[in-house]
């Protein structure tokens, strides 16, 4: 099995880029900061599958929680909404 390098509770950033092609993350959460809150499973890699390759080696796939006024600019609902997003690991960096 692929080791996971993160653990629900931990503190991850959303990759701040623009590669071309076919990506499975959103571009409104690009940067911003979020926390995991579980495991989905360690599945191949959608971005390679849509070229039609094998999708190897597979990727963990996390389910990452974000404050919805960390998403949103100018957000003026409650201080507690949040949106969950499922995220591949190569997508994410720590954050302390």
């Amino acid at each position: 099995m692929t080791a996971l390098r993160y653990s629900p509770g931990d503190k991850v950033q959303v990759r701040e880029a623009y590669p071309p092609g076919h990506v499975r993350t959103p571009h409104f959460v690009r940067g911003c900061t979020g926390e995991v809150q579980e495991i989905a499973g360690v599945f191949p890699n959608p971005e390679e599958l849509a070229y039609g390759r094998d999708g190897l080696p597979s990727v963990p796939l996390y389910r990452v929680v974000f404050k919805q006024s960390e998403v949103w600019d100018g957000y003026e609902g409650p201080a507690a909404d949040t949106v969950v997003i499922d995220l591949y690991e190569h997508w994410l960096e720590p954050r302390t």
